[in-house]
């Protein structure tokens, strides 16, 4: 449970919000990384396309599933 708050949290942190990327933050750096290192653009798919969509829209149902499922076994395994 902390993981499916405490990740879009820290994403939105790093600048990727739901109104875009933050000016003057990391994701603004990497953005600009991806962006010369693709010719201009940034590519579909990449952990800055990743990173932005989540701080947009958060995780989808199948992400916070999966986080769930796997998050809860280790936590069980460690306790």
């Amino acid at each position: 449970g902390v993981a499916l708050v405490g990740i879009p949290l820290c994403i939105g942190a790093l600048g990727f919000t739901g109104a875009g990327i933050a000016a003057g933050s990391i994701a603004a750096k990497m953005m600009s990384a991806a962006a010369i290192a693709n010719g201009g653009g940034v590519a579909a798919g990449s952990t800055v396309a990743v990173l932005q969509s989540v701080g947009a829209a958060g995780f989808s149902l199948g992400a916070k599933i999966g986080l769930t499922s796997a998050l809860g076994s280790v936590g069980g395994v460690s306790g």
